[in-house]
């Protein structure tokens, strides 16, 4: 069984060759990433690997159907680059829904820190030999409010994390855990009562047609002055040019971000000898209230031996002929025969 490797660094190749010792697959790392250019790699492959910025779009799925690859393993949580209702009855499609939830919630709760200790400024100036404290004061997590957007193991994690700081957690999903809330004193909002109440926004949701923008130049009229914005979930979530507006404004009083809606070009890459061409990206890296990490949130040993051993073991599956585990579904995806599904009800499907 050969698999085809996409947009693959020296820290994947580690840790899926560790794996793989328990599978026996043959791995073809491609340091390049899958799209209408490079999908020709495939041929001669059973099965392809992608991730989160290889663009898997209608001609890519249709040449790799003429390949006749039938199944694409994504080796993350979202689906968002891959045009689902092309792939509908093509082939199939499995991803890792959780891989180390602690990792992305930490890194969450990192930002947030490193934002409200002003950890950069203070580490810069220490660095040249700056000890002066001027313009370094900071707030406690303490007795605020955190608005948690969304709901699954991450979301869950970084709300847990944040009442042990002794903040309250306001929380907002389409499918809330009611018992889970119960259980934490984490109480459920609508997204705009999340947005009036906070100190502190974490967004932690998929990338669906629904929470597309779902901060936007009008969610955050609602905020408090000064609010903070974390986001290590998808870029898509926040409208950057309306974060933009609120940032020179001063009505947000700091972003997070771990991610960013025009990514693809950028992350996992080295630009530093080059002029970004993006001028909104360009414009975030101004500020010295925003911290932008390249995608790292996943970024730790526990994650990537959990993402390549699930990724193998979700081909096991499918070479098997078994149920597949992690296989998107397409009901929930609003693709199938119905969108009623039983596992969007209880808010375990995304």
């Amino acid at each position: 069984m050969k698999i085809a490797f996409f947009d693959t660094k020296p820290y994947d190749k580690k840790y899926f060759d560790e794996a793989n010792k328990n599978f026996g697959f043959i791995p073809e790392y491609y340091e390049t990433r899958l799209n209408s250019d490079t999908v020709k790699l495939v041929n001669g492959s059973d099965v392809v690997c992608a991730f989160v910025n290889d663009r898997i779009d209608k001609n890519v799925l249709n040449t790799l159907v003429e390949y006749n690859i039938k199944l694409i393993a994504l080796r993350c949580a979202g689906y968002n680059n891959v045009d689902i209702k092309e792939a509908y009855r093509k082939i199939h499609i499995v991803r890792v829904p959780a891989y180390s939830p602690n990792s992305v919630a930490e890194h969450a709760v990192t930002l947030m820190l490193s934002l409200i200790r002003h950890i950069p400024q203070s580490y810069n100036r220490v660095r040249e030999g700056n000890f002066l404290l001027n313009g370094l004061v900071g707030q406690n997590l303490n007795g605020r409010t955190a608005g948690i957007a969304g709901t699954g193991k991450i979301g869950k994690i970084t709300a847990e994390i944040l009442k042990g700081f002794g903040m309250s957690v306001v929380a907002y999903d389409k499918f809330p855990d009611n018992d889970w809330a119960e259980k934490n004193s984490v109480v459920y909002d609508s997204l705009n009562e999340l947005c009036k109440k906070s100190d502190i926004i974490s967004l932690h949701s998929p990338l669906t047609s629904e929470t597309y923008h779902m901060i936007n130049e009008k969610t955050i009229s609602l905020m408090k002055t000064n609010v903070i914005i974390i986001n290590t979930g998808r870029g898509g979530l926040i409208e950057t040019k309306a974060l933009i507006d609120a940032l020179k404004n001063k009505r947000v009083g700091g972003a997070g971000l771990d991610v960013y809606e025009e990514e693809d070009k950028y992350f996992f890459e080295d630009w530093s000898n080059t002029i970004i061409q993006d001028d909104i990206l360009a414009r975030l890296l101004t500020f010295p209230n925003v911290i932008l990490t390249g995608h790292q949130a996943f970024l730790t040993e526990e994650a990537l031996a959990s993402i390549a051993q699930t990724t193998l073991e979700n081909i096991r599956q499918f070479i098997d002929n078994v149920q597949l585990t992690n296989e998107i579904c397409y009901q929930c995806a609003g693709i199938g025969p119905t969108a009623d599904c039983s596992k969007a009800k209880t808010g375990k499907c995304f």
